[in-house]
């Protein structure tokens, strides 16, 4: 496991999805309902950046094309994507937010 501190949790509010860099991978960590959550930062429909998109119910919507995922788990939910994304684990110690940059969730 390869765990490595990749932001505060203070730094991405309730309802909101920011970019982090973990591993040399882009990630998307979206808060949701004051858990916090990774996936890829890539939608697999075009390649958009799912972390300057918007969160909601749940959802990382690609700023693209609309494309929806499951911010907990990366499952596509909507087209144009077909292809999930991979969700990272994520954990919280204080303020300071881990994510295992080499293992799914």
């Amino acid at each position: 496991m390869s765990n490595e501190r990749v932001a505060s949790a203070s730094d991405i509010p309730v309802g909101e999805v920011r970019v982090v860099e973990c591993g040399g991978r882009s990630l998307a960590v979206s808060n949701v309902d004051g858990e916090l959550y990774a996936i890829d930062n890539r939608c697999t429909h075009d390649d958009g950046p799912l972390g300057e998109g918007k969160l909601r119910n749940g959802r990382v919507i690609c700023p693209r094309h609309g494309a929806a995922f499951d911010a907990k788990t990366g499952r596509v939910l909507s087209l144009p994507a077909v292809r999930n994304v991979q969700a990272f684990r994520v954990t919280v110690d204080g303020d300071d937010v881990f994510i295992d940059c080499e293992a799914a969730s």
